[in-house]
């Protein structure tokens, strides 16, 4: 007997199904805004790659666009590899101005096609559908709650996963056509502005990084101080290459056995994650008790004027000195090393191992599977050209004046990310309706949803 065909729905069916529950709306938008989900917006397609034991299948004809080309945001044009006709028509045609957004891996990517082209497997795509402003459907996959919730709907494995099932029927906003367009308009001209700002500040960042390490080259090689040794009479075969056990009274790291700390307690626990170049970080220190801390620092005493010097992890070759005056306890990922100081000023082994060379030195040096780090016995037999003291002192006291821009540089570090922080929070307005654009005097936005959905009848 044959499978009764199943009853189609009407259009009032039909948008009753795609409306969002009252009781499930994420939040309150304007009440001429509704909420639905992605598939009733727009076509989403999920990419592919054509065989690669295929070579006819890859040529020049349209571009096939992967995650990293995302970086691009609102201007995908340029990809890394190119599909043939052939390639296209194995694969997934992917018409321009549709909204690019990586689903394994890297979840929330976003990025706008600017041309046809086609994607791999790792990216969905939405194409807009009807009058939906193309977009528009791209700020609001930038926003902060569609971001939030892209990232908690995958599902983790080995991989982050957000499938095109999933995908499709995540909650989406959408407004009257009118107000998608301000929408557009004026995200287009704030974050033009943003944008641009960043760039300026991030231009200004990297031409005093570059500098720095010119500098720092400069110095531990001699040149520098060049002039000085000719004033003082002072020759350059005065530096010796010298092995930091020799010139260091104590090479030692913190605890091994990780202690109970907390946001109180009696001493502080200073972890690889509050040592910067700039100094010891306190803002998200944690405490251990006198006890755990006693244990901790009869092995490794840090005191005043010590260098200390992240060995384990992804922050390995920072170095910086101890100016907190009072007791505190260091982790093992953090090395502590006390200069002879007939020998060695301490400030000047820190801005060697800061220097480029000797830091991808040390680096080179790391061993180790999940996490690398550099043992004690590679770091004591380390070793760094050292000069008279004299000329140490010399040294340390040029690059203190050259780079007294350290604290201007942090400030433009802090200005990123306040520029980042203000497009967040001009995105979560725009989609809640409280950039001053909405008009309570628009079409309900049901009236668009249901042009759209009447294209399935």
């Amino acid at each position: 007997m044959a499978k009764a065909k199943k009853a189609k729905l009407s259009l009032d069916e039909l948008v009753e199904q795609a409306l969002v529950a009252e009781d499930e709306k994420p939040y309150d938008v304007p009440s001429n805004w509704v909420w639905c989900r992605i598939k009733d917006i727009g076509d989403v397609i999920t990419g592919t790659t054509p065989s690669k034991k295929n070579s006819e299948y890859y040529g020049e004809d349209y571009p096939f666009f992967k995650p990293t080309d995302l970086e691009q945001g609102y201007n995908v044009i340029e990809a890394r590899e190119f599909l043939s006709q052939a390639g296209i028509d194995k694969g997934r045609f992917i018409p321009k101005n549709s909204t690019l957004v990586a689903c394994i891996g890297t979840i929330g990517k976003v990025g706008f096609s600017r041309v046809d082209g086609s994607t791999n497997q790792q990216i969905n795509v939405i194409v807009a559908k009807g009058k939906i402003n193309k977009k528009y459907i791209y700020w609001l996959m930038n926003s902060h709650y569609m971001q939030d919730t892209m990232i908690s709907s995958a599902v983790a494995t080995t991989i982050s996963i957000l499938n095109k099932s999933r995908f499709e029927q995540l909650f989406a906003i959408l407004p009257p056509l009118a107000e998608q367009q301000r929408i557009v308009d004026k995200m287009e001209r704030l974050f033009s502005k943003l944008d641009r700002a960043r760039e300026l500040v991030q231009t200004a960042l990297e031409s005093f990084e570059n500098r720095k390490l010119a500098i720092l080259h400069k110095a531990f090689t001699g040149e520098l101080t060049a002039k000085w040794r000719e004033e003082n009479g002072v020759s350059f075969d005065s530096w010796e290459d010298r092995e930091l056990k020799e010139i260091c009274k104590k090479i030692t790291d913190g605890t091994h056995k990780s202690p109970k700390n907390d946001k109180q307690g009696d001493f502080m626990y200073v972890t690889a994650k509050n040592i910067k170049e700039t100094g010891i970080d306190l803002s998200n220190i944690t405490y251990v008790n006198k006890k755990d801390h006693l244990e901790i620092y009869n092995r490794c005493n840090v005191e005043l004027g010590d260098v200390l010097y992240i060995k384990d992890g992804a922050t390995t070759g920072i170095a910086t000195i101890n100016t907190i005056s009072q007791e505190f306890s260091l982790l093992s990922s953090v090395a502590l090393l006390k200069v002879n100081p007939h020998i060695l000023n301490a400030k000047y082994l820190m801005y060697n191992l800061n220097s480029p060379l000797t830091k991808s030195t040390m680096i080179s040096n790391m061993t180790g599977n999940a996490i690398t780090r550099l043992t004690l016995k590679k770091i004591k037999v380390a070793s760094i050209f050292v000069p008279t003291l004299d000329e140490q002192i010399e040294i340390v006291h040029i690059l203190d004046n050259l780079l007294s821009n350290e604290q201007q540089a942090q400030q433009l570090c802090n200005l990123l990310e306040k520029i980042d922080l203000m497009k967040k929070s001009i995105l979560a307005r725009a989609f809640r309706g409280e950039l001053g654009t909405n008009n309570p005097d628009d079409e309900n936005a049901i009236e668009l949803l249901k042009e759209v959905l009447a294209d399935k009848l």
